[in-house]
């Protein structure tokens, strides 16, 4: 199988990119590119020989020149996986569909549960005693894209919003760059029912370490 090609996304720190960069998977990133240029991640990523570009989405003048500019960046790259990682912009229904079945994204909440943003206090404030985050392809429809795999962590008496939150990105960090291997190695289907299959084997493979490994 042909190795994979990767373009990774990002707007601030890159903590879900540095965990897909050290987790040697079998594909090449091509490029890391951010919306914002103060985003430390293109520090990181030039650093370990990443190619990395600006998209400034304050340059343009509406959101359709924006997203015409990070298609053709994207482009340059013929990306197989397009992987966002932190990137805070939310990209219209044509940008989407260009890339569909392609385009990944990991959400802090179990989803469907908590869209959106602020999910951590959200969790909190609506008393629930799991929480957790959802790898999924993105879809037209926010946070609503077939659904990868997921890592549930308990909420704990006293638990702040930062201390849920750092609980939950650990475990970003150990279920993203897994479906994403998943991916690259072609084990990946969706269903016309639009859920997603994952080969048994690599499924059991993901679900040695705690909590659980949930695929669907």
């Amino acid at each position: 199988m042909a190795e994979k090609t990767l373009v990774i996304l990002i707007s601030g720190r890159g903590s879900n990119m540095e965990a897909v960069l050290d987790a040697r998977l079998p594909a090449r990133v091509a490029a890391v590119v951010s919306n914002n240029p103060q985003a430390r991640g293109l520090g990181v990523a030039a650093r370990r020989g990443i190619a990395t570009a600006v998209v400034d989405h304050r340059a343009y003048p509406d959101r359709t020149a924006f997203e015409a500019a990070l298609a053709a960046e994207l482009d340059r790259h013929r990306p197989d996986l397009v992987v966002l990682a932190g990137f805070t912009r939310i990209l219209t229904p044509p940008f989407v569909e260009r890339y569909e079945g392609r385009i990944m994204n990991i959400h802090p909440s179990l989803l469907p549960a908590f869209p959106g943003l602020d999910t951590h206090q959200r969790a909190l404030e609506a008393g629930v005693r799991i929480h957790g985050c959802t790898v999924h392809f993105v879809t037209t429809t926010l946070d609503s894209g077939p659904i990868v795999v997921q890592a549930a962590v308990p909420v704990e008496a006293g638990d702040t919003e930062a201390r849920l939150a750092a609980r939950v990105l650990a475990q970003e960090h150990r279920i993203y760059p897994q479906a994403i291997r998943w991916f690259c190695e072609g084990r990946l289907r969706i269903g016309r029912d639009g859920a997603v299959a994952v080969d048994a084997a690599c499924a059991a493979e993901g679900a040695l370490t705690a909590p659980p490994l949930e695929a669907r």
